[in-house]
């Protein structure tokens, strides 16, 4: 279906991609993997045909279409949604706009309708004619109302314009269909659906995300960029995940014997069967366990963050008691009446379909903003940490270096001293010279490491976190998830990672423009209950 030849990329000194082979055959969902800066994007772009290489090859089954998630949400701006969606598949939209050209034409000929029924035949053939109708359905399934399928692009917010471009994307059941990150922006409902379709989908996807639970639930294959190569691994995340934790700690076992580690790897194999056989995909898709091979399982080089949230103290009975509290702006009430008590040992997801008003809810909590009416009380043995959705004012000085910016957050001389710092550094992944960078010159994802660093050096019992997994590599994540889980304070969190909201909270809130929703439940529960449903329809109507 798709394959790629001898492919090379560099960049000056820097050599991404070394003389790499591989193909994408159709039926399979391929989820590329990396870490941050290995190329992920940019191979996306080489095989749409948006970068060229340094050498090699990109080669396309003739007669088969190819469709890319658009990253640029301006590039539609004077068409119509419903026009953009079906620019989707170009051919068959290009055929439309010549037919609709030959009509409208006021000295129409016999030979122009001899023309345009010979469009026709073709344009019937890639089903045109329902077109209109299957855009029309798709961008309602993606949350799109009808009364806004006539409405220029320009017009609509970032978040409306994504949906689009995702609809644009999966229109007209494309042979290969590629997407970076189409999760963002999303909430878990539409990325359901998208899990969903995808699922279900026949042809070939390559796709990169940040978001497990959806790589989870869509992938056959896992795509490692690892040393300037890929290579691909039968199963899903959690499997690749797991088995390269398992094949990684069999190589440092240097005495156990081969036979025996076999029977280990055999044994997780057969585990993994039975959970996978159970989810929708193992039906749905690839019967992709026939097809795993104990020989294939490698460990992974990945560095994995060292995150290990201790108390200085643990908290009392008492943390946190939140009565009718409100928030509204000029233009919308963000949350209205919310009235909860947080209970110690509470890992509690913060949910609202509305991103500004958790933000301003912790902002509240922080003392940044002022309610609009209500209070809040912490207890008086809590101490509390906080990782805002912006950083930025943390970051202002640019001439620390990692190690000083560090050491504004130091309680003692042990804790100023050098070697101390770079020891909370190192296990963020900032070792050697690393840990003098300037702050000026740190990624999104460096800044929420050190943000992380600054958080344990804290050692607070109670730890708020505003979508803490923005800008982090799928290794971070799984490190973060991980420390939060084994954490044995009191955790409030907003996330749009299904998977971290799954795996870490053991209660859910969610604050609406009338009222709360509250329910000691898992995610997964409290998103596939009935009555909660109704209640969260209600509370935004």
């Amino acid at each position: 279906m798709l394959s790629v030849s001898n492919l090379s990329v560099q960049f000056g000194k820097r050599i991404l991609f070394d003389e790499v082979n591989t193909k994408f055959t159709i039926g399979n969902c391929y989820g590329i993997i990396g870490a941050n800066g290995s190329g992920k994007s940019t191979f996306l772009k080489i095989i749409s045909g948006e970068i060229e290489p340094t050498s090699g090859h990109v080669h396309l089954e003739p007669g088969k279409r190819m469709s890319v998630l658009s990253q640029n949400h301006y590039a539609f701006d004077q068409f119509t949604v419903l026009d953009t969606v079906m620019m989707g598949n170009k051919i068959m939209y290009d055929l439309k706009n010549e037919m609709d050209a030959i009509y409208a034409k006021e000295d129409f000929t016999e030979a122009d309708g001899i023309k345009a029924g010979e469009l026709g035949v073709d344009f019937e053939e890639m089903g045109g004619w329902n077109a209109e109708s299957d855009a029309a359905t798709l961008l309602s399934s993606l949350g799109i109302k009808e009364d806004m399928h006539y409405t220029l692009m320009s017009e609509l917010d970032g978040k409306s314009k994504v949906r689009v471009l995702l609809a644009q994307a999966l229109f007209g059941n494309p042979d290969v269909l590629i997407m970076d990150e189409p999760t963002n922006d999303l909430d878990f409902e539409t990325i359901g659906f998208l899990e969903n379709f995808l699922a279900n989908y026949d042809n070939t996807v390559i796709v990169v995300s940040h978001d497990r639970h959806f790589l989870d639930a869509v992938c056959t294959h896992i795509s490692d960029i690892d040393f300037g190569k890929i290579n691909h691994y039968s199963g899903n995340y959690t499997f690749w995940y797991e088995s390269s934790q398992l094949a990684a700690k069999q190589r440092a076992q240097q005495n156990k014997k081969a036979e025996d580690k076999k029977k280990e790897l055999e044994e997780f194999i057969r585990r993994f069967s039975a959970n996978v056989a159970k989810s929708k995909q193992a039906t749905s898709r690839k019967k992709m366990i026939e097809k795993l091979d104990v020989d294939n399982i490698k460990p992974s080089s990945r560095r994995y963050p060292a995150i290990i949230f201790d108390r200085e103290r643990e908290a009392g009975d008492q943390i946190l008691n939140v009565e009718h509290l409100s928030k509204a702006t000029d233009e919308e009430v963000l949350f209205e009446d919310i009235s909860f008590n947080l209970n110690k040992g509470d890992k509690v997801a913060l949910i609202s379909k509305n991103s500004r008003a958790v933000t301003a809810f912790y902002e509240i909590l922080n003392g940044h903003q002022q309610a609009g009416s209500g209070k809040f009380q912490w207890g008086v043995t809590t101490t509390q940490s906080y990782l805002p959705l912006d950083n930025s004012e943390f970051f202002t000085d640019s001439n620390l270096n990692l190690v000083d910016w560090l050491r504004q957050y130091a309680k003692t001389e042990e804790e100023r001293e050098e070697v101390y710092l770079r020891g909370f550094l190192g296990k963020m992944i900032f070792s050697g010279e690393e840990a003098l960078k300037k702050c000026n010159v740190l990624s999104g994802g460096e800044k929420v490491r050190c943000m992380m660093s600054r958080m344990m050096m804290m050692r607070a019992n109670v730890l708020q976190l505003d979508e803490p997994t923005n800008h982090l590599d799928l290794e971070s994540i799984q490190a973060f998830n991980n420390s939060l889980t084994n954490f044995k304070g009191t955790v409030i969190f907003t996330t749009h990672d299904h998977e971290f909201a799954q795996t870490v909270a053991n209660r859910v809130i969610e604050i609406t423009p009338k009222g709360v929703i509250d329910r000691y439940s898992t995610f997964d529960e409290y998103l596939s209950d009935s009555k909660i449903k109704e209640l969260r329809t209600k509370m935004y109507s």
